[in-house]
């Protein structure tokens, strides 16, 4: 390989992302997508439009609505509606919550009589009314063991910690696997723009009837997307604990190995894009259809992996990111680092990804035209 003909191809490289202003992208892209999804992807479910209905009006009856009324979970509005005008609420999407109190509450808790609570919960968003249903149920259970007059339903007490993320901050519960999203998607983008460039504007013949080798070649035109890059796993680390206050309890030169190793596999991915693709519009779709879908969906941010099952578990464990943010994760929140033994295999399955790539590509190129 000569370095003298690397070298000039990489300043023609460079060149042509400042004349083209490309390298501003490549650093406001990754800020702007921490910055939107870090703030905009929310778990938690705060002030949720509940209506409340006391049929009872007693003073247990009162002390249970107060504890939906104190709660920032609920935005609780006392009223003497019917229960059919209040679902109806529920139905014309103004209401997401009924609670309802029955006549008699009061009287059969004083006798050791089992009594019902209404709870109606708009269902429209799975996933927020079962969060939904786990608040009301809490606040139940601790209303209950407060107010019961029966010594056996308080001989049971929980005493709940939270391990890692004791704020339950939706920050550094998104934020960290934001950085393996950003560093899947931008890299490999970049990384096939370069290359697809060259294909659409015919300059690719230069290289054809030259006497260049395709291993120059290409360290020439995948080292400026891996330095640049590289300036953002620093970028993105800053983000993540000024910006958004993200504790960093690991090895930060663990997360630095592992983030290169990753950005091999983005450049890799980049590669095999740009081979099958001859437009830029093409690789960039491309791209962010093999990238995005299952940066979001197989990562481990939105959904533990251990829940899934099947067909889904196999996708997961295919793709890079969910390696990446598994020691991501442990980077900033736990601080376990190389005395894991999944910590060790992911960095060494990671390396594999992002060797196995490159060279996959590599092999597929073919200086010649197709």
């Amino acid at each position: 390989m000569k370095l003298g003909v690397v070298k000039a191809y990489m300043l023609k490289e460079f060149r042509e992302l400042i004349r083209s202003r490309l390298i501003v992208i490549v650093y406001l892209l990754p800020t702007m997508i921490i910055i939107l999804f870090g703030y905009g992807i929310r778990m938690e479910v705060t002030h949720a439009r509940t209506l409340l209905i006391d049929n009872d009006g007693s003073k247990l009856s009162m002390e249970l609505a107060a504890k939906f009324e104190h709660s920032k979970y609920f935005n609780t509005r006392e009223m003497t509606v019917s229960e059919e005008e209040a679902l109806h609420r529920i139905k014309t999407a103004k209401a997401d919550l009924l609670i309802v109190i029955p006549s008699g509450f009061e009287r059969r808790l004083l006798h050791g009589v089992r009594t019902e609570i209404g709870v109606f919960i708009d269902g429209a968003f799975p996933v927020r009314a079962q969060t939904l249903a786990h608040y009301v149920t809490g606040v139940l259970y601790d209303a209950a063991s407060r107010l019961s007059l029966h010594p056996p339903a308080t001989l049971i007490s929980l005493n709940v910690r939270n391990l890692f993320n004791q704020a339950m901050r939706d920050e550094d519960a998104i934020v960290p696997g934001l950085i393996g999203l950003i560093l899947l998607v931008a890299p490999a983008i970049l990384a096939a723009l370069l290359i697809v460039k060259e294909k659409e504007e015919g300059t690719i013949f230069n290289f054809f009837s030259s006497p260049v080798r395709k291993s120059e070649f290409l360290v020439a035109k995948l080292t400026p997307p891996f330095l640049l890059h590289s300036v953002n796993i620093f970028v993105l680390f800053l983000w993540a604990t000024w910006l958004f206050q993200v504790p960093f309890r690991g090895s930060f030169i663990l997360y630095l190995l592992a983030a290169e190793l990753y950005l091999l596999s983005s450049l890799g991915i980049g590669l095999l894009v740009s081979i099958v693709t001859r437009t830029q519009i093409v690789a960039i779709v491309l791209t962010v259809i093999i990238t995005i879908i299952p940066g979001f969906l197989y990562s481990g941010m939105l959904m533990p992996i251990s829940s899934m099952s099947g067909e889904s578990k196999i996708e997961a464990h295919l793709y890079p990111v969910m390696y990446f943010n598994h020691i991501v994760y442990d980077s900033f929140l736990i601080g376990q680092g190389l005395d894991s033994p999944k910590i060790r295999l992911y960095l060494l399955i990671l390396a594999f990804y992002g060797t196995g790539l490159l060279l996959l590509g590599s092999v597929l190129m073919k200086k010649e035209l197709q």
